[in-house]
C-alpha cells in the first residue's frame, strides 16, 4: 500500500454505479402516482378545510421513499446504514384523521414498490386502492349522527324529553349529565334521518324543557 492509496476513495466511482435513465423513469412514475394519490385524497376529504400542504407532502412522500429505496437495493451496507438513520427520525406532528394515516402508508407503500422495480404492482394496487376509497368514503347513508344537548328543569322534565326523544330517533345515548342548581343538562347521541331533525322543534313544548341545541358531527358514535 502506498501513500496515495490511503487517500484514495471510492466515492467518485459509486457516482457511475446507478442508472440515469431507470432513475428519472421512477421518480417521474413516483410524482405520477403522488399526484393520483393527491386527488383521491381531495375527492374523499370530509372536514372544512382542505389541507394543500398535506396532499404536496403525500407526492413528495412518494418520490422520496421511491429515491431511498433505489438506493438502499443498489448497495447493502448503504440499507444497513439506512436502517440506523432512519431509526432516529422521530414525527411530532399529530395526525387528527384516521383516513390521513391510510394515505400516509399509501403513499410510502407505493414509493417502496416503484423503488423496488415493481412497477405494475404499483400502479395496479394504487388504482384499486383509489377506487376503494372514493367509493367507501364517499358513500352517503340516509342516516346522520347527532349530539342534542338538552337543558332541564327537574327529573321530571327529564324523563319526559327523553321518552319524546326515544319516539323520533333510531338510536340514542346519554353521553353526559350534570345536575346544577338550575337543573339537568344532558347531552345526548342521536342517530336519525336528515329529514327527521324537526323534532328538535317539538321538545321545547314539553313542559320543563329550557333549551334543546342539536349538532351535527361526522365522528363514528355507534357500532
Amino acid at each position: 500500500m502506498t501513500f496515495k492509496d490511503v487517500f484514495k476513495s471510492s466515492f467518485l466511482e459509486q457516482a457511475t454505479s446507478f442508472s440515469l435513465t431507470d432513475t428519472l423513469i421512477a421518480l417521474a412514475l413516483a410524482f405520477a402516482l403522488g399526484m393520483f394519490i393527491n386527488e383521491v385524497y381531495r375527492k374523499t376529504y370530509r372536514g372544512v378545510m382542505f389541507s394543500q400542504s398535506f396532499g404536496v407532502s403525500l407526492m413528495a412522500l412518494t418520490m422520496i421513499t421511491t429515491l431511498v429505496i433505489q438506493a438502499v437495493t443498489s448497495n447493502v451496507v448503504l440499507s444497513l446504514g439506512m436502517v440506523g438513520a432512519l431509526s432516529i427520525v422521530r414525527f411530532r406532528t399529530p395526525i387528527k384523521e384516521p383516513l390521513d394515516i391510510a394515505f400516509l402508508f399509501w403513499a410510502i407503500a407505493a414509493g417502496i414498490v416503484l423503488g423496488a422495480g415493481l412497477i405494475p404492482l404499483a400502479i395496479i394496487g394504487s388504482v384499486v386502492i383509489g377506487v376503494m376509497l372514493l367509493v367507501f368514503v364517499n358513500r352517503k347513508s340516509n342516516e346522520t349522527s347527532y349530539v342534542l344537548v338538552l337543558q332541564c328543569d327537574s327529573d321530571a322534565s327529564e324523563s319526559a324529553a327523553l321518552a319524546r326523544v326515544e319516539e323520533n330517533v333510531k338510536r340514542y345515548v346519554i353521553k353526559s349529565k350534570t345536575v346544577g342548581a338550575e337543573g339537568v343538562e344532558l347531552t345526548v347521541e342521536i342517530r336519525i334521518k336528515d329529514a327527521a331533525a324537526k323534532f328538535v322543534n317539538g321538545l321545547l313544548q314539553v313542559e320543563g324543557v329550557k333549551h334543546a341545541t342539536l349538532v351535527s358531527y361526522n365522528g363514528e358514535y355507534m357500532s
